[in-house]
Parts: C-alpha cells; sequence; structure tokens
C-alpha cells in the first residue's frame, strides 16, 4: 500500500543532536577530533566554571556578585550536566535504538501522518527554540562587552595575570571568555535538547501504540491467531516503551536535578539583577533574555515528561476500546493482565526526587516569583 506520509525515522530528530557532540570532538577517531576533545574538557569543561567561581571571590561588592553568579552557576552546571550526559552515552544510544524498532512499527497512513505532523515537528521546534534562545543569550552578553563602558570582562572571572595589563592582554582574555561560553553554550545545546525532544518522541511512540491498541479486533475477516499476535506484539512494544522510561530515568537521575538546581538559582538571580545591578539598556537586555532562555531550559522538558505520563495512562482506555467481545478466554486473561500492567504510574524523577512534569517547572515560577516579591520589598 503506498502511504502518502513520510516513514518514521526517530533518528532523523536526533542528527542535530550528534552534531553537537561531534563538534565538540566526542566519539572522533581522527588524532585531530581527539586532541580537541582534551582542549574543551580542560579549557572550557572543567577550568571555564572554574575560573569564574574563584573570580566571584575576588569581588568587593554584592552587586558584583549577584552580576556573576548566574553565569557562574549556568556554567558549572552545564559542566556539570555535560559530564553525567557523556557518562551515559551508551544509554542514550540504546534509547535510539529501541525507538528505531518502535519506528518500524507505524504501518498505518494514520500513525505515520500523527507522527509526522505533531511529534516530528515539535521535537524539531525544540532543539530550534534552544538554539535561538541560547544564540540570542550569548549575543546579548558580548554586545554588553562591545558596547559597554570601560574595559570590563565578559563576565567576573579570575586570571594568573593581570587582566588590565595592555590592551591586547584584556582582548585576549575576553576573546577566552567569548569562546569558551560559545563552547559551553553548544555543551548546553547537547544537554538541554536532549530531554525534551526525547520525551517528545516517546510520548508520540505511546500514542501510536494506543492507536494500535484501538484498532486490535475490529477487522472481522482476520482470523482470531492474526489478533493474538498483534496483542502480542503490542505488549512487545509496551515493554520497549517502559525499558525506555527505565533507561530515561538513570540518564537523567542527576543531570536533571542539576537542572533545576541551576533554573531556580539562575531565575532568583537573574530577577535580582534586573532590579537593582542592571545599570544600562544593554544590560537589561542581556538579562531580559537570559531570563527567558532560562524559562525555555527548563519548560519543555517538564511538558513533555507531563505528557509522557498523561499518554500512558491512556493506554489502559485503549485497550478495553479494542474489540475483544469473542475472543477465548486466554486472550481476555491476558488482555486483562496487560491493563493492569498499565495502570501503574510512571514518572521520570530528577535525583530521585523531583518529578520532571508541569508541577515542578511551576514551582520553580513560584519560588522565582516569591524571591522577586521578597527583592521588591528590600527595593521599597
Amino acid at each position: 500500500m503506498d502511504l502518502s506520509s513520510p516513514v518514521v525515522r526517530s533518528e532523523d530528530i536526533y542528527r542535530t543532536y550528534w552534531l553537537y557532540w561531534r563538534l565538540l570532538g566526542v566519539g572522533g577517531e581522527h588524532l585531530i577530533l581527539q586532541v580537541l576533545d582534551i582542549l574543551i574538557t580542560i579549557f572550557v569543561t572543567f577550568w571555564y566554571p572554574i575560573h569564574l567561581i574563584v573570580g566571584l571571590f575576588y569581588e568587593t561588592t554584592l552587586g558584583d556578585v549577584c552580576k556573576g553568579l548566574p553565569i557562574t552557576a549556568a556554567c558549572f552546571f552545564a559542566s556539570f550536566k555535560f559530564v553525567c550526559f557523556r557518562w551515559k552515552l551508551e544509554e542514550i544510544r540504546s534509547i535510539e535504538g529501541l525507538l528505531l524498532e518502535l519506528d518500524q512499527r507505524a504501518l498505518t497512513e494514520e500513525e505515520r501522518a500523527f507522527f509526522d505532523r505533531n511529534t516530528q515537528r515539535e521535537a524539531n521546534f525544540v532543539w530550534k527554540s534552544f538554539i535561538v534562545a541560547y544564540g540570542l543569550s550569548n549575543a546579548a552578553a558580548i554586545a554588553t562587552v562591545l558596547f559597554g563602558k570601560g574595559h570590563k570582562l565578559l563576565y567576573p572571572a579570575w586570571f594568573p595575570y593581570d587582566v588590565q595589563a595592555s590592551e591586547q592582554i584584556y582582548w585576549l582574555s575576553v576573546s577566552y571568555q567569548i569562546a569558551g561560553v560559545s563552547l559551553q553554550i553548544l555543551q548546553n545545546l547537547a544537554n538541554d535538547s536532549y530531554p525534551p525532544i526525547t520525551f517528545c518522541v516517546v510520548a508520540g511512540h505511546v500514542r501510536l501504540l494506543s492507536m494500535r491498541l484501538n484498532r486490535m479486533g475490529y477487522k472481522r475477516e482476520l482470523p482470531k491467531e492474526t489478533v493474538v499476535r498483534e496483542l502480542v506484539d503490542n505488549i512487545e512494544d509496551h515493554r520497549k516503551l517502559m525499558k525506555i522510561v527505565q533507561l530515561l530515568r538513570s540518564t537523567m537521575h542527576l543531570s536533571q536535578l542539576g537542572q533545576f538546581i541551576s533554573s531556580g538559582i539562575n531565575i532568583s538571580m537573574t530577577l535580582v539583577n534586573i532590579l537593582f545591578f542592571a545599570d544600562n539598556n544593554f544590560a537589561r537586555t542581556y538579562y531580559g533574555v537570559y531570563f527567558m532562555a532560562m524559562l525555555l531550559e527548563l519548560f519543555p522538558c517538564c511538558y513533555y515528561g507531563t505528557l509522557i505520563s498523561v499518554e500512558l495512562n491512556r493506554l489502559t482506555d485503549s485497550i478495553f476500546s479494542s474489540n475483544w467481545v469473542g475472543m477465548d478466554r486466554g486472550y481476555c486473561r491476558t488482555l486483562l493482565i496487560f491493563m493492569q500492567l498499565t495502570l501503574a504510574k510512571v514518572e521520570i524523577r530528577a535525583g530521585g526526587m523531583i518529578g520532571i512534569s508541569l508541577n515542578a517547572f511551576f514551582a520553580t515560577i513560584r519560588m522565582a516569583y516569591s524571591f522577586f516579591t521578597l527583592a521588591m520589598s528590600l527595593r521599597k
């Protein structure tokens, strides 16, 4: 049968994700890529957040500390998440392998059309949004240096020499900070785009499974053996989805905990900087863009985390909606056991404590708003 909708290919969604890793030199077999990986690991992943953290201790005013804290926290947790995800790359590849197997099960026009018009389109929109938000945030930060007053570093930091000793040394230091933060943003694109696009793809495959379950038994011309085979195949699909959820729990256990801590610090401190310490239009623009980037960093992951739970909860109704009337007792018993399995609540937790859902997102926003109102009262 000629299907007008394209074949479901989850790997197409991950092409840009794996490009981030290759640009960072990870997994390359060539000597140049291996050297690049070592240099980025030393001078960006580890040294960049260290030079920002040490720089905070040399600041003499509260304003400078508050200005440096958001980017210091962001860079520290970017490196933390990057190390966590790099440690779990084999599990990430295993998840993608299971998704490719589930892709092969989408055989009807309805399933392929849904995946193409919803899942794939939304996943592509998410990773493109991250590129735009992070790119604008970086451009706004660079603009504060290029168009600001005096010879100021991009961010408060410590160097083992006098940054203001000469024009060349100053611009060399600024160039390192610009290059370093750009590479940290590239690392963060790998860190932050993976959870939402993977949650989106998993939620899409749960919906496709729900479609297949709904259709079971309604083609009267099919023999009962074929219907039983469909049920077994669908149970196997559910097993693969639960295996993916199990791998996601392991992959995101520490990285997403760091994400929530980082977002809480950055959202709160960015509001303080906008209120008290943004002394020019470029600074206000930078903090405003940075604030929106922090929200974007957190919201898609929480939204699609909730969507996975919602879609999985619908499976029980889909199983009951299939045509089981007239089937033998063994089939109905298997169907009933399968329904019982789908009743279990499925949730992915960061650090085993914080559910990756919209509840966690709104809790973070409420915390930031409370901090904002406290800051406003102090300002008066």
